[in-house]
């Protein structure tokens, strides 16, 4: 993490879409780094700051929902929010099955996915005590 900024990871094949996502996230204040594919990612990200991954659910090569299982043992705990252009049904639910922390559909409302990446980074609330 530079500069105090959480650092969010966007991993999209298309450089338009990479581009959006950087501008949204430099507007909340998150650092980010782009990928055009998810084996470069899995490459180079090093992990150092990164608070979460936003991906795309079907990129050429290696999917973001394979991604998700590949990453996992190296990013443990990092959550995982996918895009997709084709929203069906059996898509979201192995995003659920995957483990991802959220599903939007292209094009993504830019609040609703910055809202769902602070929801997705919050820290854990501490455990209730029961009165007594």
């Amino acid at each position: 993490m530079r500069n105090g900024l959480a650092k969010i990871y966007l991993v999209d094949d298309d450089a338009s879409i990479r581009r959006a996502l950087g501008r949204v996230m430099a507007s909340a204040g998150f650092e980010h780094e782009a990928f055009a594919s998810a084996e470069d990612f899995l490459a180079k990200a090093d992990g150092a700051g990164a608070v979460c991954v936003v991906a795309d659910a079907r990129l050429s090569g290696m999917s973001g929902l394979e991604l998700i299982r590949r990453a996992a043992p190296t990013f443990p705990g990092l959550p995982f929010i996918l895009l997709t252009a084709n929203d069906e049904e059996e898509t979201r639910r192995e995003a659920r099955s995957a483990g991802a922390a959220a599903f939007f559909r292209k094009p993504v409302d830019a609040e609703a996915l910055l809202d769902t990446i602070r929801w997705a980074i919050r820290p854990p609330s501490p455990a209730r005590v029961p009165a007594g």
